[in-house]
């Protein structure tokens, strides 16, 4: 090193500029001595000095806070609160690197998904049409597989299991009877939304004279109860239409009756309000089923695990203030019985362990023997319950 260094050799010596070491100085990091000639000139002290101090900085610190090591003792409680921010920064950082890996396809973005879906919903929805989800795949993508990166194979092993069952959410014949004998009147128009393979469809078809139109996305689950009506002679009074709950192509007023058990959630229970009273009639008639806590202090494990599946899930009392909010006059409710359960349960049991013995490391499985579980240690804590409606 030489003795003096003028103001732009300086800054090749320690690679910033000269606009730098002019704050540098100013903020008494540093001290030039300007010579007669005009010539401010550094010592080779001050070059030490800059590059401690770059070091320093290396680890975070502020030019204050640099200052304050280099004129003084190191202050351990500084550093603390420095390593403290540090951490914060680097787990944020980490954090944005595994959302662009996942989003590159490696690695999981489910708890993104849930995260997104939580703030903006409908944007997020949007979002994964424009990358190439349709909207019944974009529905299938939020309440089943929950990650882009692996929808594709997640719904292919989800339906090899539900193939082999009939009933596609808890629900019974009885409990859809107990709901249809607590009708103020007897409809002769009704929708019934979310209807899967038919099995609340033909109850109401058996029970009733009325025109039935069913609803689903699903086109192999429409096939199935098109066979079946057309083996039980019910083709005249049930219209099978492949829709999307959120875009149903009816005109306002068209039925006395909309049908949805265990369907609403799909779009959200307090938006199905809104959106499908327009499909009634003055007077007309709603019943709904939605998974509900039946307990104002569920278990944790209980919690964490509905509220990464079922984050919107209410209690009773929350609920009927939204159906009321709506519009709507509560007639009766009553909690679906074990049977329900079962009925939908026990055969899908039955399924899954047929399944496994094909893919056992499949995710969709794995899922869906999580919920069983769930279902046999805290079932009472949380169930479906079926709400009968009027509108107002």
């Amino acid at each position: 090193m030489k003795g003096e260094y003028r103001i732009s050799e300086l800054a090749a010596q320690v690679k910033l500029s000269r606009t730098a070491l002019l704050y540098y100085e100013k903020q008494g990091l540093i001290k030039g001595t300007r010579r007669s000639n005009g010539y401010r000139v550094y010592k080779d002290s001050d070059v030490q000095r800059v590059r401690l101090l770059q070091q320093l900085q290396l680890g975070g610190l502020t030019l204050a806070e640099c200052k304050t090591c280099l004129d003084a003792k190191i202050d351990p409680e500084l550093l603390t609160k420095r390593l403290a921010l540090l951490d914060k920064e680097i787990a944020q950082k980490q954090q944005a690197r595994d959302l662009l890996a996942a989003l590159l396809g490696n690695g999981s973005l489910r708890l993104w998904h849930q995260t997104v879906d939580t703030l903006a919903p409908d944007a997020h929805l949007a979002w994964l049409k424009q990358q190439g989800f349709n909207k019944k795949e974009a529905f299938h993508l939020k309440w089943l597989s929950k990650d882009m990166n692996e929808h594709q194979s997640y719904m292919t092993d989800f339906m090899k299991v539900f193939e082999k069952v009939e009933l596609w959410g808890p629900g019974s014949k009885k409990d859809s009877l107990q709901a249809f004998s607590l009708l103020p009147k007897i409809p002769t128009s009704i929708i019934d939304i979310g209807c899967g393979k038919g099995v609340s469809t033909i109850t109401l078809a058996e029970h009733s004279q009325a025109q039935i139109t069913a609803v689903d996305n699903e086109p192999n689950a429409l096939e199935l109860l098109r066979l079946r009506a057309e083996k039980m002679g019910l083709t005249s009074r049930i219209k099978i239409e492949c829709a999307c709950m959120t875009d149903l192509p009816f005109s306002k007023g068209r039925f006395d009756l909309v049908w949805a058990e265990g369907a609403a959630y799909i779009m959200g229970v307090e938006r199905a309000l809104k959106q499908w009273t327009s499909l009634l009639e003055k007077d007309g008639m709603m019943v709904i089923s939605d998974l509900v806590w039946l307990t104002d202090r569920p278990t944790q494990e209980l919690k964490d695990f509905w509220k990464g599946e079922y984050q919107d899930m209410q209690t009773v009392a929350t609920r009927i203030a939204q159906i009321n909010q709506a519009g709507f006059e509560l007639l009766s409710h009553f909690t679906l019985s074990r049977q329900a359960w079962e009925d939908y349960y026990l055969p899908l049991k039955v399924a899954l362990a047929e399944v496994y013995l094909e893919i056992p490391d499949s995710a969709a499985l794995n899922a869906m023997s999580r919920e069983m579980a769930i279902y046999d240690q805290y079932l009472g804590q949380f169930g479906y319950e079926m709400f009968i409606l009027r509108k107002r």
